[in-house]
């Protein structure tokens, strides 16, 4: 059983966050009917290397669990199959520039008029208001004028960006979630209604305390590397051969700390027996921890801190990450085989639910695979299949 099999989904998104988000809501089940474009589909099918037998890892990365049919809404025809879709939709998601499916009629206003029960669902880079509604939005692009890259990176050093592109991942988090949201409210209303998602919205959303502290202080932010602007010692350290990453969150944590490391005289230190303090004093006390813990391997100090209960980790390559024993214990690394590629493997769902997991039922789509299954169940004929692509309408 599944907690969404009786939704519908139609996605008319394309490369990361729009895909996120319809991938999230088929992992429970919903039909996700992916609409592309004749011939070309998502653009992200063409992002590679690296490649998986004939597809891009890239592609396979967002769109399992889906359903591919290739349509021309440019084309008449093509629309009234899109909206024979939406007559029994639950859900639209669109990732268009603002505007350019209003040139098409494919608005939300002229939808709702004509599928009040539907949930539409708009996730654009700056959002459908403001000066900048009109701008093309790119993850990179918003990490720069989002502020994270302003604080990410060494102290010293330029400013950096998050290693994935975390800001498109974010808003399709944010999307899915207001949609189940809207979905809740519709079963009480029996109204559907329009979300706007931007990116930029999402981005300085998970700013979280680090715009706070802004708020409360006026003060502009720095970067701290791997450092913490409110808790100390929180950040990576050197070791005799490699890194470790230490997150002291209490003083009682951090006076076990300074008895393990044999350093009494740094909790003897009233400077640093409290948090704020420590934040205070850290250029007087991060070197000083930074020598101590260089003295052994991360193994020995991951020996000695956990057991303590002193939170402590070591810096995993992505390899060593995706192989880990908890990790696959947790189904985190999945495979499903796939009509051209073979066995494929794949990232699982995060959230296990007791009696409606999510599944990887079915492996990405391959271009157009499910077009006569899903005109048949509109009810077209195999003659006016065959003639939709042969005009390309499909």
């Amino acid at each position: 059983m599944s907690s969404l099999n009786h939704l519908k989904v139609i996605d008319l998104s394309r490369v990361l966050a729009g895909p996120y988000c319809t991938m999230l809501l088929a992992d429970y089940g919903a039909e996700v009917i992916k609409i592309e474009q004749p011939g070309l589909g998502d653009g992200t099918r063409q992002w590679g290397p690296p490649w998986v037998g004939d597809q891009s890892a890239y592609f396979l990365t967002v769109n399992r669990n889906k359903k591919s049919m290739t349509l021309n809404l440019r084309a008449k025809e093509g629309r009234e199959i899109l909206f024979k879709l939406l007559e029994s939709a639950d859900v639209l998601v669109e990732n268009f520039k603002v505007g350019k499916l209003a040139e098409m009629g494919l608005d939300y206003e002229p939808l709702a008029k004509r599928f009040p029960q539907l949930v539409y669902c708009s996730i654009t880079g700056y959002g459908q208001t403001g000066p900048d509604k009109d701008r093309a939005g790119y993850d990179f692009m918003i990490q720069a004028e989002g502020g994270i890259m302003s604080i990410t990176g060494p102290e010293e050093g330029p400013p950096s960006k998050v290693g994935v592109a975390i800001v498109d991942i974010t808003a399709g988090l944010f999307a899915s979630h207001a949609i189940l949201a809207a979905l809740i409210a519709r079963g009480k209303t029996g109204q559907g209604q329009y979300i706007d998602v931007s990116l930029l919205d999402a981005q300085v959303a998970w700013l979280a305390n680090v715009a706070h502290n802004y708020l409360a202080t006026g003060e502009r932010p720095g970067r701290y590397g791997n450092g913490h602007a409110n808790i100390v010692p929180y950040q990576t350290f050197a070791t005799a051969d490699g890194h470790l990453a230490l997150a002291v969150g209490t003083d009682r944590q951090y006076k076990l700390l300074c008895e393990l490391i044999d350093r009494p005289d740094l909790w003897a230190d009233t400077r640093f027996q409290t948090n704020p303090g420590r934040v205070a004093h850290r250029d007087q006390l991060i070197p000083q921890l930074a020598v101590s813990i260089q003295t052994r391997s991360t193994a020995a100090w991951l020996d000695l801190l956990r057991p303590a209960g002193i939170p402590a980790g070591a810096i995993k390559h992505i390899d060593e990450v995706l192989t880990d024993p908890h990790v696959q214990a947790r189904k985190m690394v999945q495979q499903i085989d796939h009509p051209t590629a073979g066995p494929v493997n794949l990232l699982g769902p995060v959230a296990k639910l007791s009696l409606t997991p999510a599944e990887i039922a079915y492996p990405p789509p391959l271009l157009g695979q499910h077009n006569r299954e899903i005109l048949q169940s509109l009810g077209y004929q195999q003659v006016e299949i065959e003639g939709l692509i042969k005009s390309h309408i499909i």
